[in-house]
């Protein structure tokens, strides 16, 4: 039995599991800090929410357009590599966005995420129009 979708399956359970560290993160300054309900004030937990909100805004997006391209057939050898570098770019955002010496991973990740969104949209659009 031939896999379907492999590129997508892999995509969506790393997504997850970065989801998962994301909410970790979280939870990690609420329990330190004893904040229950929104971020109490404190600035690493505002962040930390923020980089699981962000990623939760985009990573849908990637998804969707990384699964209709494979399941064109047009994904090719390339694909994983795109969704690969999305999710990389989504962890180095991650740990970017509690700043210090890290904080060079946010600028990386919002245009790696914004290149993957871009470039995968262009190409669903070609497939779209036959153009590939």
């Amino acid at each position: 039995m031939e896999l379907l979708l492999p590129t997508t399956l892999c995509m969506a359970a790393a997504a997850a599991l970065i989801n998962f560290w994301l909410a970790l993160r979280c939870g990690q300054v609420r329990a330190k800090e004893k904040v229950s309900i929104g971020s109490g004030g404190n600035e690493l937990l505002e962040r930390r929410m923020r980089a699981q909100l962000n990623f939760a805004e985009n990573t849908p997006w990637v998804l969707a357009l990384v699964g209709l391209i494979e399941l064109a057939g047009k994904g090719g050898t390339w694909l994983p590599y795109v969704a690969g570098a999305y999710l990389l770019a989504r962890i180095g955002h991650g740990l970017g966005m509690d700043g210090g010496k890290l904080e060079t991973g946010r600028g990386i990740g919002v245009m790696v995420t914004m290149l993957s969104q871009i470039g995968l949209a262009v190409v669903a659009i070609m497939v779209a129009l036959g153009k590939m």
